[in-house]
């Protein structure tokens, strides 16, 4: 009863966060058809199931579709079977998709950025092929504090992960609908619901900042609690003519 209790207290927690967000980048539409990739992280499987929830209570209607890219050439090992009854039993269609990439053809672009790029085009094809206008990610307000801290840190540009994003070039909407859930409420969600762990051993994992930028928002919360809302604020209120003109 008391895991049953804090459990529905989470969910409560994660689902408030979730429709806020929603609701206040108008992220779902009537008519929608959105294709969630389904990495196997704690991220995607709790996306995949708020979305689902929401799209049998909720107006406005909109159905959803769940697939997982294997990229042949790295070594993430995904238990596909867990996936694909994982999606069923939230009545949500499940597909696989293979593909590669070649890190040597851009020298320029690490091989994180190229592995993700690559995953991307490959959404956006099961997305065209399964007729869905959107594209679902599982990114959360951790990592798009994090992708802030990096752009600032590495690219010197004020800039991240938004919430939707228009797609123009791929006639496709990028929304990422946990973008104010906190990383902590899904670490909690998964060890509740007992989350099975895909094998990752990614050879170019070490080259990203990623895990560096989680320390630096740690202990920006540690000065100040309220950090996170405070950076997530300061998006919204960029105050142009107390910087610097552009050189």
């Amino acid at each position: 009863m008391n895991k049953l209790t804090e459990e529905t207290k989470l969910m409560r927690r994660i689902e408030q966060r979730f429709a806020k967000g929603v609701v206040k980048y108008g992220l779902i539409e009537e008519g929608d058809k959105i294709l969630v990739g389904l990495s196997g992280g704690k991220d995607s499987l709790a996306l995949l199931e708020l979305l689902a929830r929401r799209s049998k209570i909720y107006k406005p209607r909109f159905s959803v579709v769940a697939a997982h890219v294997v990229m042949e050439n790295i070594a993430y090992e995904s238990d596909t079977d867990y996936l694909r009854n994982y999606a069923e039993e939230l009545c949500v269609p499940f597909l696989t998709y293979r593909t590669s990439f070649d890190p040597s053809t851009d020298t320029r672009k690490s091989p994180c950025f190229l592995c993700s790029w690559n995953r991307r085009k490959a959404l956006f094809t099961i997305a065209h092929e399964q007729q869905c206008n959107k594209i679902a990610l599982g990114h959360h307000m951790d990592d798009i504090l994090e992708t802030l801290l990096m752009n600032l840190t590495f690219q010197g540009a004020f800039s991240t992960m938004p919430p939707r994003l228009e797609m123009r070039k791929f006639d496709m909407t990028i929304i990422r609908p946990m973008c104010l859930v906190h990383e902590a409420d899904l670490v909690e969600l998964a060890a509740l619901r007992g989350y099975r762990k895909q094998i990752k051993n990614c050879p170019y994992e070490k080259d990203s900042h990623r895990s560096s930028m989680k320390d630096v928002l740690r202990r920006l919360e540690e000065m100040n609690p309220e950090a996170r809302y405070s950076l997530w604020g300061a998006m919204g209120n960029v105050q142009e003519d107390l910087l610097p003109e552009e050189v």
